[in-house]
């Protein structure tokens, strides 16, 4: 290989400093195009539902087209990875992120209004599987954990500013409400959605333009036996001894393959079921899943519902509910911090190990209180109407007389502040009712009904939960599963849970929220990294699908405390795995970490 030309003198590092930063950077824009992907909806969908003009099917199917898409895109990021390259794969991801925009922003009906989401889905889903790949083989081993972790951070902070621009319109339509004037409010909402929409374009933009400037993956480049290229592309993030040094281990290691490939009969392509590639595509996919197991979307999904049921007032539950994002955002930062310092296995280990702590603590006041509770679903039950509705207005009489039907068990509840959730099913297709208190005397009654229990359309059912028929659903009765009556705790006990709550995530954000990422990328062998992430991913999300789709019921049936127990045990799982098998990849090369797995010698 010719040596490569050398420019003019610089100051040390310089260069290499500034190209590690625009790295940084655009990872950092892929998260916050991920973060906004999934948050922006949010805010965007009440001025949406109310000028639109689209009925709730189609309403339905704009929330869930994102999802949709990316699903689809996950399964096929990786294969699309090795046959355009990294970096094209990432400038198509941000095109197609940019064309959205203007698509929903300036949409006029509902066939482009749902285009636009699909893309927004597609480009989030290849975003997903792209970055992490990308930074995995471009940054040198002392700054890959950083990049990654930049990416889960602004990641992250795509939820705020989701929510911070949709809080901003919320106080521009309430000021125009107050006026009384029709035709102002449905202008001002209808600015308020696509002006949402506008302002996720320049980060977009923003993305683009990095994923065109910065060099394709060496790795990538090198597999391709594009030589010199890959060299050039290690110059940019390294010095000439590094890069020296790393472009010779791929050689060693492309030169280990070809001579075990010649060795075997018919010169045949190593197994991909040899230990090398085995070992490691299960780590990951055990890390993906457990990833999911510890329960970090339902926690966040019911948090509120968490707080209330914990003994906290409606308004001090969305305060928690606040706090608890701000927590997640700001951990991420201090894991930003510490991921190329203190190492992947370490975050993994403490991050872990603090989050079976939490979880048992809060399973634990919970089950203080769900020990006494009773169900009243025969109460219930027997109020559902020939269309298979029921309103429910819980107060201090309604509640009495729910307990009269429990027996001796729901008497002695009777006189005391108490909640009621309902867990109730149309068919397969389960769904809850806001934690309601008798003892809060503005609270408006609760209506079940068929439309709001079903999801609207085949991809939101799918998603809800993919072993359930919806045709059958639309008429199936109303079952009532579970109808909870459960003393209130203590304000004490209310705060105590969010603080235990609080410590998950902030245990979640340092360790699993930040290394899942480099695990996906780091563990993968060059031959399998691109698909094995695809699949890795792909399993992350039917275990999402799945807990998704019987949480309600066990906590329904069982309570919380039985369900914050569960996800500690998944979690040990995950802590023994991390502890005693991931072997630590901090300050190793791609190639290193292979080794690792082939059972090579360490270098002295």
């Amino acid at each position: 290989m010719p040596a490569p030309t050398n420019p003019a003198p610089a100051a040390p590092g310089t260069s290499k400093t500034g190209y590690n930063r625009l790295l940084l950077l655009v990872a950092g824009l892929g998260g916050l195009l991920y973060g906004i992907d999934v948050g922006i909806i949010a805010g965007a969908f009440p001025y949406l539902k109310a000028t639109s003009g689209l009925d709730a099917d189609q309403l339905s199917f704009v929330v869930a087209a994102v999802l949709f898409g990316s699903a689809v895109s996950t399964l096929v990021a990786g294969m699309l990875a090795d046959w355009m390259g990294r970096k094209n794969l990432m400038t198509v991801a941000g095109v197609l992120f940019v064309a959205s925009i203007p698509m929903i922003a300036l949409s006029h009906g509902y066939a482009p209004l749902l285009t636009g989401r699909l893309l927004q889905g597609i480009s989030g889903g290849l975003v997903g599987v792209v970055i992490p790949l990308y930074l995995a083989e471009c940054l040198e081993s002392g700054n890959r954990g950083k990049g990654t972790a930049v990416f889960q951070w602004l990641l992250v902070f795509g939820f705020v500013v989701a929510s911070v621009v949709a809080l901003y319109f919320s106080y521009k339509v309430d000021t125009v409400a107050k006026l009384g004037d029709p035709g102002k409010l449905f202008a001002v909402n209808d600015s308020a959605w696509r002006s949402i929409f506008w302002l996720s374009l320049p980060p977009g933009i923003l993305f683009v333009i990095g994923s065109l400037v910065v060099a394709e993956s060496p790795r990538w480049l090198f597999l391709r036996g594009r030589k010199d290229e890959a060299h050039r592309a290690l110059l940019r993030s390294r010095d000439e001894g590094q890069a020296d040094l790393e472009l010779m281990e791929m050689e060693a290691n492309a030169d280990a393959e070809k001579g075990k490939s010649s060795a075997r009969a018919g010169g045949a392509r190593e197994s991909l079921l040899s230990r090398k590639y085995v070992i490691p595509f299960i780590l990951a996919c055990v890390i993906l899943a457990c990833n999911q197991a510890t329960g970090v979307n339902s926690i966040i999904g019911y948090n509120a519902d968490i707080f209330i049921q914990g003994g906290l007032s409606d308004v001090q539950a969305h305060y928690g509910n606040l706090l608890f994002t701000l927590v997640n955002f700001f951990m991420t930062m201090v894991a930003v911090m510490l991921v190329d310092r203190k190492g992947r296995k370490f975050l993994l280990t403490i991050g872990t190990a603090g989050i079976i702590a939490s979880l048992v603590a809060v399973g634990s006041l919970f089950h203080r209180t769900e020990k006494l509770r009773v169900d009243a679903r025969e109460a219930v039950q027997a109020s559902v109407g020939p269309g298979q509705n029921v309103t429910i207005a819980f107060n201090a009489d309604s509640a009495r007389r729910m307990l009269a039907t429990a027996g001796d068990a729901g008497r002695t509840l009777m006189g005391r502040p108490l909640t009621l959730s309902v867990i109730y099913s149309y068919g397969g297709f389960r769904s809850a009712t806001a934690v309601m208190r008798s003892d809060d005397a503005a609270a408006r009654p609760v209506e079940i009904d068929r439309e709001g229990g079903l999801p609207s359309n085949r991809v939101s059912a799918f998603l809800s939960n993919p072993f359930a028929s919806l045709e059958r659903a639309k008429a199936a009765p109303l079952k009532i599963e579970n109808a909870l009556v459960t003393p209130v705790p203590s304000t004490r006990n209310g705060w105590l849970t969010a603080l235990f709550t609080f410590s998950f995530m902030a245990f979640f954000a340092i360790g699993p929220g930040v290394v899942v990422w480099l695990a996906l990328s780091e563990l993968m062998p060059t031959r399998i990294r691109s698909n094995g992430m695809s699949i890795a991913l792909t399993l992350n999300q039917a275990v999402s699908t799945t807990i998704a789709a019987v949480f309600l019921p066990t906590v329904g049936r069982f309570g919380y405390s039985t369900m914050f127990f569960l996800f500690a045990g998944f979690t040990v799982v995950y802590f023994i795995t991390a502890a005693f098998f991931l072997p630590e990849t901090k300050g190793k090369t791609l190639e290193e970490i292979e080794q690792h797995f082939e059972g090579a010698p360490r270098k002295a």
